[in-house]
């Protein structure tokens, strides 16, 4: 298991950007995954990004490609999420998770992210 913590979340109006951030305190993210996931009222939770720690690898849903941007700190085993230009589709409870994994960029299998965090909210609205 992996303690996460988010933060970062707020209330923006459309067009604006927000950078959220992922937190291991005390824990290497080396030979992990990170993906942030979001979750909307009524709706299911859907994968953002994911970034993978050890080799910088990274991936992005479509609904992030260009607006959205993960990055990592290793020395501060953090991981960001820089999202830009946001619209109010995008408001949600965003969820940062980890995922033990050694291979190809990110797991393809939401089961394998086994650590989760609370969620920060983020809402898009003017």
């Amino acid at each position: 298991q992996l303690p996460l913590v988010e933060s970062g979340g707020g209330l923006v109006q459309p067009g604006g950007s927000l950078r959220l951030s992922c937190a291991a305190s005390g824990h290497t993210m080396d030979n992990y995954a990170i993906g942030w996931f979001r979750q909307a009222p009524g709706k299911e939770r859907e994968d953002v990004a994911c970034i993978n720690f050890s080799d910088d690898t990274i991936d992005y849903a479509d609904s992030a490609k260009g607006r959205f941007t993960i990055s990592r700190d290793k020395a501060k085993n953090t991981v960001y999420l820089q999202m830009d230009s946001l619209k109010p589709e995008d408001t949600g409870l965003y969820y940062c998770a980890a995922a033990f994994f050694t291979g190809y960029i990110c797991p393809t299998d939401v089961t394998d992210f086994h650590s989760w965090g609370q969620g920060t909210q983020v809402t898009v609205s003017s």
